[in-house]
C-alpha cells in the first residue's frame, strides 16, 4: 500500500455516521427539485436486482430518500432523455450518463479478456448480426433480437444473447432501460451523447474520478469502502487516492485509515432524519462490513438461504430512524394489505418508528392495511401492532 500522510482530522464514530447519512441523502431536507435524477447523480450508482417484494430495489432507493415518488415517475427519471445507462459498477447498476467516459477502464479490461463466461461459436458474425439489427430496428430486447435462451436452464444462453451481452461489456451496445425487467439494448453511438462517447481517458483518470465519487457518495470511508462502491481493487484505490481530492481522516473506533470528502467536513451534519424501510441493496447498507462498522448492525440478505435457516426473513429490510438502524422487517403484499411477515426490533423503543415506516411504505405501494404476522417475540408483535393502530 502507498505510504499515507498522517490525518489532520479526527472524527468520532457518531460524526462519521452522521456524515455518511448526509452524504447518502438521509439527513437534512431532501432535494425534491433535483428529484430522482439529482439523487442518481449524487449517489453515482443505483443497484438493480431481480427481487421485487414491495417494489424493485432501484425504485426503493429514491423512495427511501425522497418519499412517495410515483413509481412511473422513477422509471421515467432514470430512462428518458439520455440521463442514465446500465453497466457494471457495484453490480449491475443504473449510472448517470456523464459517467460513461469513466468506465472506459472497465470496458478495456473486458475487451482484452475477449469474452465474459460464455464463448460464441462465430463471434464476428454473431456480433455483426446484433449490431445490424439494432442499427436497422432501434432499441430491442434479447427476445426481440432472436431469443435469450436455447431452451435449457437460465444460463443456457442463445448465441444472440451471448453476443449482445459481450457488446454491452465492450461498450458497443448500451442498456437504455428495463422493459418488463428485460434489458433494452441500443447502439452506444445512438444512446450516448456525442461529447461523452469516447474511451479517451486513461485508467488513472477513470479511477481518480470513481474513487472521488465514492468518497463523495459515502462522505467518509476506508480503503475497502472506497473500493467496494464501484467494485475496484484495493490497489487501484491506493494508486489514485492521494490525487482524488479526498482528505485523510481518523475515525475513532474504526482502526483503519479513512478518507473523507472535503465538502462533508466543511459543515457539521445537521437536519431532519428520515424514517424509512431500506432495500438490502441500498448503497447505505449494501456493504455489510461497513454497515456493521458504521451502524453496529450485522445484516445479510437471506433470500438465497434455505427457509428453515433464515433468521430475519426472505427480504428483510432494515428500518432507518433517527440516524440508526433500529429494526428489520420482512415485507410482503396480500392484495391491499402490506404484511410484515417478520419484525425484529433492536430495542422495544423501535416499535413506533417501525410502525411509521410500515404505514408510509404501505401507502406508497397502494396498500390500505398493514398486518404484523410474526415478530421475534409476541411482545414485539403487539407493540408494533398497537403503534399501527394509533396511526389509523
Amino acid at each position: 500500500m502507498t505510504t499515507l500522510p498522517p490525518p489532520t482530522v479526527t472524527l468520532s464514530a457518531d460524526d462519521a455516521r452522521r456524515i455518511a447519512l448526509r452524504a447518502q441523502g438521509f439527513l437534512g431536507a431532501p432535494d425534491r427539485r433535483a428529484g430522482v435524477r439529482g439523487m442518481l447523480r449524487h449517489l453515482g450508482a443505483v443497484q438493480l436486482d431481480t427481487i421485487s417484494v414491495l417494489a424493485r430495489s432501484h425504485e426503493l432507493v429514491p423512495y427511501a430518500r425522497l418519499g412517495a415518488v410515483g413509481r412511473d415517475a422513477v422509471e421515467r427519471a432514470y430512462w428518458t432523455e439520455q440521463h442514465a445507462f446500465e453497466y457494471w459498477s457495484h453490480a449491475a447498476c443504473i449510472l448517470p450518463i456523464e459517467e460513461w467516459p469513466h468506465f472506459a477502464f472497465r470496458r478495456r479490461v473486458k475487451r482484452a479478456h475477449g469474452y465474459r463466461w460464455h464463448k460464441m461459436k462465430d463471434k464476428d458474425a454473431s456480433c455483426r448480426l446484433v449490431l445490424d439489427r439494432l442499427r436497422a430496428d432501434g432499441p430491442l430486447t434479447s427476445t426481440e433480437l432472436g431469443g435469450a435462451k436455447n431452451g435449457g436452464p437460465w444460463w443456457d444462453w442463445s448465441e444472440t444473447k451471448i453476443a449482445v451481452e459481450w457488446l454491452l461489456d465492450a461498450g458497443d451496445v448500451v442498456v437504455t432501460e428495463r422493459r418488463g425487467w428485460k434489458r433494452v439494448y441500443d447502439l452506444a453511438e445512438r444512446a450516448v451523447p456525442d461529447a461523452l462517447l469516447h474511451d479517451d481517458l486513461d485508467d488513472a483518470e477513470c479511477l481518480r474520478r470513481l474513487v472521488a465519487l465514492a468518497g463523495r457518495s459515502l462522505g467518509v470511508g476506508t480503503r475497502a469502502d472506497l473500493a467496494d462502491y464501484h467494485r475496484l481493487k484495493g490497489e487501484q484505490v491506493d494508486a489514485v487516492v492521494a490525487e482524488s481530492g479526498l482528505v485523510p481522516v481518523e475515525v475513532e473506533g474504526w482502526g483503519k485509515p479513512a478518507w473523507a470528502d472535503p465538502a462533508a467536513l466543511a459543515a457539521p451534519p445537521r437536519g431532519r432524519h428520515r424514517t424509512t424501510l431500506l432495500s438490502p441493496f441500498d448503497s447505505l447498507v449494501w456493504d455489510r462490513a461497513r454497515t456493521e462498522r458504521v451502524f453496529g448492525l450485522t445484516h445479510r440478505l437471506e433470500a438465497y438461504v434455505p427457509k428453515p435457516q433464515r433468521v430475519y426473513g426472505y427480504f428483510a429490510m432494515p428500518v432507518l430512524s433517527g440516524g440508526h438502524l433500529v429494526a428489520r422487517v420482512d415485507p410482503a403484499r396480500e392484495g391491499k394489505t402490506l404484511v410484515a411477515r417478520q419484525v425484529t426490533l433492536e430495542s422495544p423503543k423501535a416499535a413506533p418508528a417501525t410502525a411509521r415506516a410500515l404505514r408510509e411504505a404501505a401507502e406508497w405501494v397502494g396498500c390500505s392495511d398493514v398486518r404484523v404476522e410474526r415478530a421475534a417475540t409476541p411482545a414485539e408483535a403487539a407493540a408494533v401492532t398497537a403503534e399501527l393502530a394509533a396511526l389509523d
